[in-house]
């Protein structure tokens, strides 16, 4: 065993004093603790030689002669055998020699006479932690691991007595060597207080900040490492990378964005933090971060065009800032660099839905899934694709294979509730209300708390005609957990589902009593309100939310829609939707309500430009493109307009009147005609 190896992978870079400044004798040993040679048991003039020997030894191995000193050491073990001290030395020079065997016996006869003999435990302490390395190297919980975790116990022991005592130069290594061995054993709190008074110490020792950090994060003491981190970090840049690393541990992402820039500004050509730093930006949201992640995603890619995790981030970026036309080609690139990887679908999968484009997401994925789904390799998560084709052959209207899909992505993992409630909604989708209501039931069985599921269930026997059943369950589920505002949404939604709205009010202005700066209720409250042509009722409850969160993009799309379809106050439609396109500036949905109400004005330029947007986004949304179609007609442009109502009924069919647009495409074409 190259034991000088094994240390080695403990050995930290920070002051050592030498073996050679210590004495034999009396003061100094008991200084340390350690007993001193007892002259009852030795003639005088033995001990007198014993440290005469010892002293030479010193001497020797002050000058390299290591086997001149070792001949020294054990003249003088065999003058005084009781003098802890002298085998202690020796075992040290054993040690520094490579000799682990050596080592281990002296520093051995050491403790027999002093137990608590520091530098012999020292000794063994170091040995059996290289020894415990050596065995873990070896991978599988074979014999040699079992022993490696034999030595780790042994080298903790040894080590705590080697620094049983006040702290000084010389017990770096050792507490840097005992700080390692307490991650390993997840004994972090020891490790933390460990490396805190070392690193204090030793502020030249680059690997302690980023061990007490690793210490902080297994004890869980996100916020501690936080505010040691924040301290020291200024006079430490390396630790801007693990500061970062911790505001996202605690989801604090434009803390976590901001520590990784200023990393950057000391590595600037550092593709990985580049990446870090894109990933912060888009999870902190908003327009300006997104365009911030996007530029830098494209300087990592132009650093290194096959680097897929930075390609697949850029793809996601440029979809949610609205370049569907970027994201999609970017997604292909990941896909052609790694068609063994799903993620390059998964993004694609995501682009096409954005668009609308579900047929395209089932030729896409469909022979993707096909192709994988027999295959033993395991690399190729199909899991993760099902959810996005299981949807597209929803939307598409082939609810067999969308239940088909959804009841495989449920085997692949079982206990994922989502997937039960995206099953369900295909059952829905597809007409099958008694399995909907089955399915429900069994799965309310092991998350009988989970009011999505109780929601669904009531939806489906509303639709198979039993809506009362259905009202029942889920005024079960508000006297079961009163505590639970969205237990009440879901009760609201299901009344007015059965067209009882009267009831539906009473039960959200209940729970707004009951749960006053809930904004889920004022919104749903505003909805029903506005289905029963109560547009002030429904305005006030939109403000509320508007009034607790201003920057709430949803409820500012919300009211400025309602304004618009209304033809009503159209200024602030305008400025309240523009808004919440400040917030989101590639929402469709935002873009088609700016759009409409341009239109409610008579500003047909602005309609267009804004409506034509939207309409290219998402294609499938039978609303967005009648209102494209409207503008374009009264542009004059009758071809377009056709089309874009052709695509309004070929769309989800959402909120639309059929014959309406039958009767403007007509229209359309008799204008057509008379050209």
């Amino acid at each position: 065993m190259k034991l000088a190896v094994l240390v080695a992978t403990f050995s930290v870079s920070v002051p050592i004093v030498s073996a050679d400044t210590r004495a034999y004798s009396a003061p100094v040993s008991q200084a340390r603790g350690q007993r001193a040679p007892a002259p009852t048991t030795a003639p005088p003039e033995k001990v007198a030689e014993a440290y005469a020997q010892f002293l030479l030894g010193h001497r020797l191995d002050e000058t390299d002669d290591a086997a001149g000193a070792i001949a020294a050491y054990k003249r003088a073990m065999e003058f005084d055998p009781l003098a802890a001290d002298i085998p202690a030395e020796l075992a040290g020079l054993y040690l520094r020699q490579n000799k682990a065997q050596e080592a281990m016996a002296t520093a051995e006869q050491a403790l027999k006479v002093a137990p608590a003999n520091r530098e012999a435990n020292r000794v063994l302490g170091l040995v059996y932690a290289a020894l415990a390395d050596e065995g873990r190297e070896n991978g599988a919980r074979s014999r040699a691991s079992v022993r490696a975790d034999a030595n780790l116990t042994k080298a903790i022991q040894h080590l705590e007595l080697a620094i049983d005592r006040a702290v000084g130069e010389s017990d770096s290594n050792v507490r840097a060597t005992l700080a390692r061995l307490y991650l390993r054993t997840s004994a972090f709190d020891k490790a933390i207080s460990v490396l805190t008074d070392l690193v204090n110490q030793e502020p030249g020792w680059q690997d302690g900040p980023l061990l007490l950090a690793e210490a902080y994060a297994g004890a869980g003491r996100n916020a501690d490492a936080i505010a040691w981190l924040e301290q020291h970090a200024p006079d430490n840049p390396r630790l801007l990378a693990s500061l970062a690393d911790f505001y996202e541990r605690e989801h604090r992402w434009p803390e976590a964005a901001g520590a990784y820039q200023r990393a950057l500004q000391r590595t600037p050509r550092n593709t990985q933090l580049k990446t870090r730093y894109a990933s912060a930006l888009m999870t902190a949201g908003g327009a300006a971060n997104l365009g911030k992640a996007r530029d830098v995603l494209n300087e990592v890619v132009s650093a290194r065009a096959t680097d897929a995790r930075a390609l697949y981030l850029l793809s996601q970026a440029e979809r949610r800032l609205g370049d569907l036309t970027a994201a999609e080609a970017t997604a292909r690139r990941v896909i052609a660099q790694n068609a063994g990887s799903p993620w390059g679908y998964y993004a694609l999968a995501e682009v096409l839905e954005e668009s609308r484009r579900y047929q395209a997401v089932v030729d896409e994925l469909a022979p993707v899934v096909a192709d994988h789904r027999a295959k033993a390799d395991q690399a190729f998560n199909v899991g993760i694709l099902l959810p996005h084709l299981g949807f597209a052959y929803q939307k598409t209207g082939q609810y067999d294979k969308a239940i088909a899909t959804f009841e495989e992505a449920r085997k692949l993992s079982p206990k994922d509730p989502a997937l039960t409630v995206y099953l369900i909604g295909a059952q829905i989708a597809g007409k099958k209300y008694g399995a909907a209501v089955d399915t429900a039931r069994a799965a309310l069985v092991d998350n009988p708390h989970d009011v999505r599921l109780t929601r669904l269930q009531a939806q489906a026997l509303q639709r198979a005609g039993k809506a009362d059943q259905g009202l029942a369950l889920l005024e079960g589920v508000v006297r079961q957990r009163a505590d639970d505002p969205m237990a009440y949404v879901a009760l609201a939604q299901g009344y007015a589902d059965a067209e009882r709205g009267a009831q539906s009010v009473k039960v959200l202005q209940d729970a707004q009593a009951r749960f006053p700066s809930n904004n889920a209720i004022a919104f749903e409250l505003a909805t029903v309100f506005e289905k029963q042509k109560k547009f002030a009722e429904a305005e006030a409850a939109i403000r509320r939310v508007l009034a607790r969160d201003p920057q709430n993009a949803p409820a500012l799309n919300y009211l400025g829609y309602m304004l618009a379809e209304r033809g009503e106050r159209l200024d602030e439609s305008v400025i309240v939707v523009t808004q919440a396109l400040q917030i989101e500036p590639e929402n469709g949905s935002y873009l088609d309500s700016l759009g409409w109400a341009y239109f409610k004005a008579q500003k047909l330029d602005l309609a267009e430009e804004h409506l034509r947007r939207a309409a290219g986004q998402l294609q499938g949304n039978s609303v967005i493109q009648d209102h494209y179609g409207d503008v374009l007609f009264k542009l004059g442009r009758y071809d377009d307009a056709i089309g874009a109502w052709t695509r309004a009924l070929a769309g989800d069919g959402d909120s639309i009147d059929r014959g309406d647009i039958d009767k403007k495409i007509k229209a359309a074409k008799q204008k057509l005609n008379k050209k």
